[in-house]
């Protein structure tokens, strides 16, 4: 999906906070999951400010859960090179949500330290101010508008005295733009992809049981994969991997292989200091 390119008048709806029950802000993201990659992989992301709670998430899992209710659908799509997660109005603490076999979600306090600058720019019809901050191992900038008094922002950035109008790494490789704002009636409803996931609710975990799950996962990439091939009954069964039709228990080897130096290469998260460790090869 194309980020949305058109800056619309933001200021038109502001006026509408104090009865709407949901503020949406669409963000352009642009990142790298390989921190080696020449191009920026491109997703528009939903920042859904209600009365109560912050919620961000790719806003392909509203289009899909909005095709879900008109047309009695049922499909899922998650994707965890993206974001997701949820937290209290005024709250560092953030809940974050992954599914890997299994839908978890895993809770974290992360107060971001801001350094406020005299520099400013505009943009459209808003004064931007620079403010500075260090957090999960990088050095970000922002540009936020204290016209717009909503001190929130995308992923985990907030705190600041206005909204989040762009925010960058020092290392170029995660751009967050503001680039529409929405208002709703009624507080927007997530719950058939957020507070449960394919009927599923997140089952709690920390941080070091999501890891140890993501070195398992690495160890043995395409167990799920290889158990289903090896009791398969169906002779008119097709398995496929990577466009290529798996025929041969001696392809799982180098296929593997091939799982492990992705999960390698796509391992530069947006906070880096949590960047699993992944064995080398022998």
């Amino acid at each position: 999906m194309k980020p949305f390119k058109l800056l619309i008048p933001i200021l038109l709806t502001f006026s509408f906070l104090a009865t709407a029950q949901t503020h949406r802000f669409i963000y352009a993201f642009q990142f790298k999951s390989d921190s080696l990659a020449k191009e920026f992989r491109e997703e528009n992301m939903v920042l859904d400010v209600n009365p109560q709670d912050v919620k961000f998430y790719p806003y392909m899992y509203a289009e899909n859960d909005s095709l879900n209710k008109v047309r009695d659908y049922k499909n899922i799509i998650w994707d965890d090179s993206v974001p997701t997660l949820s937290r209290k109005r005024n709250s560092n603490e953030n809940v974050s949500y992954f599914f890997s076999g299994d839908y978890f979600s895993i809770t974290t306090a992360d107060p971001v330290i801001w350094r406020l600058t005299e520099e400013t720019k505009r943009s459209a019809d808003y004064t931007l101010q620079k403010a500075t901050t260090k957090f999960g191992g990088r050095n970000w900038t922002a540009w936020f508008s204290k016209d717009v008094v909503v001190p929130e922002g995308p992923y985990k950035f907030r705190g600041l005295p206005g909204l989040i109008f762009e925010l960058y790494d020092d290392r170029d490789q995660f751009r967050f733009s503001l680039v529409k704002s929405q208002k709703f009636k009624d507080t927007y409803d997530t719950s058939g992809f957020l507070e449960s996931f394919a009927g599923k609710k997140p089952l709690a975990i920390s941080e070091k049981v999501w890891v140890a799950k993501q070195l398992e996962q690495y160890n043995n990439p395409l167990r799920q994969f290889k158990e289903a091939f090896k009791n398969n009954t169906d002779p008119s069964a097709k398995f496929m991997y990577g466009g290529t039709q798996v025929t041969s228990l001696d392809q799982f080897k180098t296929m593997s292989d091939d799982a492990q130096a992705r999960m390698r290469r796509e391992n530069n998260p947006i906070e880096l200091s949590k960047a699993i460790r992944y064995p080398q090869p022998k």
